[in-house]
Protein backbone atom coordinates (compact mmCIF):
# COMPACT_ATOMS: atom_id res chain seq x y z
CA UNK A 1 0.00 0.00 0.00
CA UNK A 2 1.56 3.58 -0.76
CA UNK A 3 1.13 5.65 1.90
CA UNK A 4 3.89 8.76 1.57
CA UNK A 5 2.47 11.62 -0.56
CA UNK A 6 5.93 12.01 -1.86
CA UNK A 7 5.84 8.46 -3.51
CA UNK A 8 6.71 8.99 -7.21
CA UNK A 9 3.44 7.45 -8.52
CA UNK A 10 1.48 9.71 -6.32
CA UNK A 11 3.32 12.68 -7.42
CA UNK A 12 2.30 11.96 -11.43
CA UNK A 13 -0.97 11.54 -10.58
CA UNK A 14 -1.26 15.01 -8.71
CA UNK A 15 0.80 16.54 -11.98
CA UNK A 16 -1.71 14.34 -14.47
CA UNK A 17 -4.82 16.31 -12.44
CA UNK A 18 -3.33 19.52 -12.65
CA UNK A 19 -1.11 19.78 -15.81
CA UNK A 20 -2.90 19.32 -19.68
CA UNK A 21 0.63 19.70 -21.23
CA UNK A 22 1.79 16.19 -19.18
CA UNK A 23 -1.53 14.79 -19.70
CA UNK A 24 -0.96 15.52 -23.68
CA UNK A 25 2.58 14.11 -23.65
CA UNK A 26 1.34 11.10 -22.55
CA UNK A 27 -1.84 10.80 -23.66
CA UNK A 28 -3.50 9.90 -20.40
CA UNK A 29 -6.37 11.20 -18.29
CA UNK A 30 -7.55 10.52 -15.12
CA UNK A 31 -11.05 9.88 -14.23
CA UNK A 32 -12.72 9.27 -10.66
CA UNK A 33 -15.60 7.45 -9.17
CA UNK A 34 -17.27 3.92 -9.29
CA UNK A 35 -19.28 4.84 -11.91
CA UNK A 36 -17.07 6.15 -14.31
CA UNK A 37 -14.64 3.17 -13.56
CA UNK A 38 -17.33 0.91 -14.15
CA UNK A 39 -18.31 2.44 -17.52
CA UNK A 40 -15.21 2.71 -18.98
CA UNK A 41 -13.93 0.77 -21.98
CA UNK A 42 -11.27 -1.74 -20.37
CA UNK A 43 -9.17 -1.37 -23.61
CA UNK A 44 -8.64 2.40 -22.21
CA UNK A 45 -7.67 1.57 -19.17
CA UNK A 46 -4.10 2.09 -17.86
CA UNK A 47 -3.83 1.91 -14.39
CA UNK A 48 -6.41 1.95 -11.23
CA UNK A 49 -5.65 3.20 -7.91
CA UNK A 50 -8.16 2.33 -5.01
CA UNK A 51 -8.21 3.83 -1.34
CA UNK A 52 -7.73 1.50 1.50
CA UNK A 53 -11.36 2.85 2.24
CA UNK A 54 -12.98 1.53 -0.77
CA UNK A 55 -11.60 -1.68 -0.11
CA UNK A 56 -13.23 -1.89 3.03
CA UNK A 57 -16.78 -0.96 2.14
CA UNK A 58 -16.58 -2.72 -0.93
CA UNK A 59 -16.04 -6.40 -2.36
CA UNK A 60 -12.98 -6.90 -4.26
CA UNK A 61 -15.73 -8.29 -7.45
CA UNK A 62 -16.84 -5.24 -7.74
CA UNK A 63 -13.39 -4.66 -9.36
CA UNK A 64 -14.38 -6.83 -12.25
CA UNK A 65 -10.96 -8.73 -11.80
CA UNK A 66 -8.76 -5.14 -12.91
CA UNK A 67 -5.24 -4.60 -11.62
CA UNK A 68 -5.59 -2.09 -8.81
CA UNK A 69 -2.73 -0.31 -6.33
CA UNK A 70 -3.54 0.07 -2.84
CA UNK A 71 -3.19 4.02 -1.31
CA UNK A 72 -4.32 5.34 2.07
CA UNK A 73 -7.24 6.96 2.72
CA UNK A 74 -4.51 10.06 3.48
CA UNK A 75 -3.25 9.78 -0.02
CA UNK A 76 -6.15 9.22 -2.05
CA UNK A 77 -7.05 12.66 -0.61
CA UNK A 78 -4.17 14.27 -1.95
CA UNK A 79 -4.68 12.76 -5.44
CA UNK A 80 -8.13 13.88 -5.35
CA UNK A 81 -9.73 16.04 -7.41
CA UNK A 82 -13.13 16.03 -5.21
CA UNK A 83 -14.04 16.92 -1.75
CA UNK A 84 -15.55 14.12 -0.88
CA UNK A 85 -13.73 11.42 -3.03
CA UNK A 86 -15.47 7.91 -3.48
CA UNK A 87 -11.91 6.38 -3.55
CA UNK A 88 -11.37 5.00 -7.00
CA UNK A 89 -9.44 6.71 -9.28
CA UNK A 90 -8.05 5.35 -13.03
CA UNK A 91 -5.90 6.66 -15.61
CA UNK A 92 -7.16 6.22 -19.12
CA UNK A 93 -5.70 6.52 -22.55
CA UNK A 94 -6.80 9.12 -24.80
CA UNK A 95 -9.38 8.17 -27.35
CA UNK A 96 -8.69 8.91 -30.92
CA UNK A 97 -11.05 10.17 -33.62
CA UNK A 98 -10.95 11.77 -36.85
CA UNK A 99 -13.49 14.18 -38.35
CA UNK A 100 -13.14 12.25 -41.78
CA UNK A 101 -14.62 9.16 -39.91
CA UNK A 102 -17.09 10.50 -38.43
CA UNK A 103 -18.57 12.29 -41.67
CA UNK A 104 -18.86 8.79 -43.24
CA UNK A 105 -22.31 7.71 -41.35
CA UNK A 106 -25.26 8.56 -43.54
CA UNK A 107 -27.20 11.82 -41.78
CA UNK A 108 -25.29 13.55 -39.09
CA UNK A 109 -25.50 15.40 -36.20
CA UNK A 110 -22.32 17.75 -34.63
CA UNK A 111 -21.90 20.37 -32.15
CA UNK A 112 -19.09 23.14 -33.41
CA UNK A 113 -17.74 25.01 -29.91
CA UNK A 114 -15.45 27.36 -30.60
CA UNK A 115 -13.29 28.84 -27.24
CA UNK A 116 -16.15 27.41 -24.46
CA UNK A 117 -14.22 28.08 -20.91
CA UNK A 118 -16.37 26.77 -18.56
CA UNK A 119 -15.27 23.26 -17.47
CA UNK A 120 -19.40 22.73 -16.47
CA UNK A 121 -20.50 23.64 -20.03
CA UNK A 122 -18.69 21.56 -22.07
CA UNK A 123 -19.25 18.37 -19.51
CA UNK A 124 -22.90 19.30 -19.99
CA UNK A 125 -22.54 19.53 -23.39
CA UNK A 126 -21.45 15.82 -23.64
CA UNK A 127 -23.90 14.48 -21.42
CA UNK A 128 -26.92 16.48 -23.77
CA UNK A 129 -25.30 15.57 -26.74
CA UNK A 130 -25.15 11.65 -25.71
CA UNK A 131 -29.14 12.15 -25.07
CA UNK A 132 -29.66 13.35 -27.74
CA UNK A 133 -27.66 11.33 -30.40
CA UNK A 134 -24.53 13.74 -31.18
CA UNK A 135 -22.38 12.00 -33.40
CA UNK A 136 -19.35 14.24 -32.87
CA UNK A 137 -18.22 17.51 -31.14
CA UNK A 138 -15.67 19.47 -32.30
CA UNK A 139 -14.18 21.80 -30.44
CA UNK A 140 -11.19 24.40 -30.82
CA UNK A 141 -7.88 24.07 -29.17
CA UNK A 142 -8.72 27.05 -27.38
CA UNK A 143 -12.05 25.39 -26.18
CA UNK A 144 -11.34 24.63 -22.27
CA UNK A 145 -9.18 20.84 -21.74
CA UNK A 146 -11.91 18.16 -22.68
CA UNK A 147 -9.49 16.07 -20.34
CA UNK A 148 -9.76 18.61 -17.38
CA UNK A 149 -10.99 16.58 -14.39
CA UNK A 150 -13.84 18.75 -13.97
CA UNK A 151 -15.13 18.47 -17.84
CA UNK A 152 -14.50 14.68 -17.07
CA UNK A 153 -16.40 14.84 -13.61
CA UNK A 154 -19.56 16.84 -15.97
CA UNK A 155 -19.69 14.38 -18.61
CA UNK A 156 -20.97 11.55 -16.18
CA UNK A 157 -19.21 8.90 -18.27
CA UNK A 158 -20.28 10.47 -22.19
CA UNK A 159 -16.57 10.85 -22.24
CA UNK A 160 -16.00 7.75 -23.20
CA UNK A 161 -18.74 7.43 -25.56
CA UNK A 162 -19.28 10.79 -27.51
CA UNK A 163 -16.66 10.95 -30.16
CA UNK A 164 -15.08 14.38 -30.35
CA UNK A 165 -12.59 16.80 -32.42
CA UNK A 166 -10.18 18.91 -31.27
CA UNK A 167 -9.23 21.53 -34.36
CA UNK A 168 -6.45 24.07 -34.93
CA UNK A 169 -8.86 25.70 -37.64
CA UNK A 170 -12.36 25.60 -37.26
CA UNK A 171 -12.91 27.25 -40.69
CA UNK A 172 -11.59 24.28 -42.08
CA UNK A 173 -13.51 21.83 -40.05
CA UNK A 174 -16.67 23.75 -41.09
CA UNK A 175 -15.80 24.20 -44.50
CA UNK A 176 -14.76 19.84 -44.44
CA UNK A 177 -18.58 19.45 -42.89
CA UNK A 178 -20.33 21.55 -45.63
CA UNK A 179 -18.42 19.84 -48.33
CA UNK A 180 -19.54 16.06 -46.41
CA UNK A 181 -22.95 17.65 -47.25
CA UNK A 182 -23.70 18.63 -43.54
CA UNK A 183 -25.78 22.00 -43.05
CA UNK A 184 -24.45 24.66 -40.42
CA UNK A 185 -26.20 26.69 -38.15
CA UNK A 186 -24.43 29.49 -36.17
CA UNK A 187 -26.25 30.16 -33.06
CA UNK A 188 -26.28 33.94 -33.31
CA UNK A 189 -28.77 37.71 -32.63
CA UNK A 190 -27.88 38.96 -35.70
CA UNK A 191 -30.76 39.15 -38.42
CA UNK A 192 -31.19 35.35 -37.30
CA UNK A 193 -34.20 32.68 -37.94
CA UNK A 194 -36.00 31.00 -35.12
CA UNK A 195 -34.57 28.33 -34.44
CA UNK A 196 -37.58 26.13 -34.46
CA UNK A 197 -38.81 27.08 -37.96
CA UNK A 198 -35.62 25.28 -39.64
CA UNK A 199 -35.03 21.44 -40.95
CA UNK A 200 -32.80 19.30 -39.10
CA UNK A 201 -33.82 16.22 -40.87
CA UNK A 202 -30.65 16.34 -43.04
CA UNK A 203 -27.27 16.25 -41.88
CA UNK A 204 -26.49 19.12 -39.39
CA UNK A 205 -24.06 20.66 -36.69
CA UNK A 206 -24.66 24.10 -34.92
CA UNK A 207 -21.99 26.16 -34.00
CA UNK A 208 -21.96 27.69 -30.42
CA UNK A 209 -19.78 30.12 -29.55
CA UNK A 210 -18.14 31.32 -26.26
CA UNK A 211 -19.81 31.99 -23.07
CA UNK A 212 -19.09 36.14 -22.92
CA UNK A 213 -18.12 36.84 -26.16
CA UNK A 214 -20.47 34.43 -28.86
CA UNK A 215 -18.74 33.87 -32.23
CA UNK A 216 -16.24 35.82 -34.03
CA UNK A 217 -17.33 37.55 -36.56
CA UNK A 218 -15.30 35.38 -39.47
CA UNK A 219 -16.46 32.24 -38.29
CA UNK A 220 -20.30 33.17 -37.91
CA UNK A 221 -19.81 34.26 -41.18
CA UNK A 222 -19.19 30.81 -42.51
CA UNK A 223 -22.34 29.05 -41.31
CA UNK A 224 -25.17 28.53 -43.81
CA UNK A 225 -27.64 29.81 -41.69
CA UNK A 226 -27.96 31.73 -38.09
CA UNK A 227 -30.47 30.87 -36.05
CA UNK A 228 -31.58 32.06 -32.36
CA UNK A 229 -33.62 30.65 -29.75
CA UNK A 230 -36.69 33.54 -28.71
CA UNK A 231 -36.18 34.77 -25.27
CA UNK A 232 -39.42 36.52 -23.17
CA UNK A 233 -38.54 39.06 -20.30
CA UNK A 234 -35.48 40.66 -20.03
CA UNK A 235 -33.31 37.83 -20.90
CA UNK A 236 -30.96 38.29 -24.01
CA UNK A 237 -29.48 34.72 -24.71
CA UNK A 238 -29.23 31.07 -22.85
CA UNK A 239 -26.34 29.66 -21.28
CA UNK A 240 -23.70 27.88 -23.88
CA UNK A 241 -24.64 24.30 -22.72
CA UNK A 242 -28.76 25.07 -22.42
CA UNK A 243 -28.89 26.19 -25.58
CA UNK A 244 -26.94 23.26 -27.18
CA UNK A 245 -28.98 21.09 -25.29
CA UNK A 246 -32.66 22.92 -26.70
CA UNK A 247 -30.62 22.61 -30.38
CA UNK A 248 -29.59 18.58 -30.40
CA UNK A 249 -33.00 18.28 -28.73
CA UNK A 250 -34.59 20.10 -31.22
CA UNK A 251 -32.85 18.19 -34.11
CA UNK A 252 -33.56 14.69 -32.40
CA UNK A 253 -37.50 15.64 -32.82
CA UNK A 254 -37.52 16.25 -36.03
CA UNK A 255 -35.33 13.16 -36.53
CA UNK A 256 -37.59 10.84 -34.58
CA UNK A 257 -40.80 12.38 -36.02
CA UNK A 258 -39.51 11.63 -39.95
CA UNK A 259 -37.79 7.90 -39.11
Amino acid sequence: MITSTGNTKVRRLVSLERKAKLRYSEGVFIVEGLKMFLEAPKELIEEVYVSEGFLAKNPPELLNNTSYEIVSDAVFQKVSDTQTPQGILCVMKMPKYSLKALLEKRRQLFLLLEDLQDPGNLGTIFRAGEGAGVDGVIMTKNTVDIFNPKVIRSTMGSIYRVPFVITDDILKAIADLQAGGVTVYAAHLKESADYDLQDYTKSTAFLIGNEAGGLKAATADKADCYIKIPMKGQVESLNAAVASSVLLYEAARQNKKNC
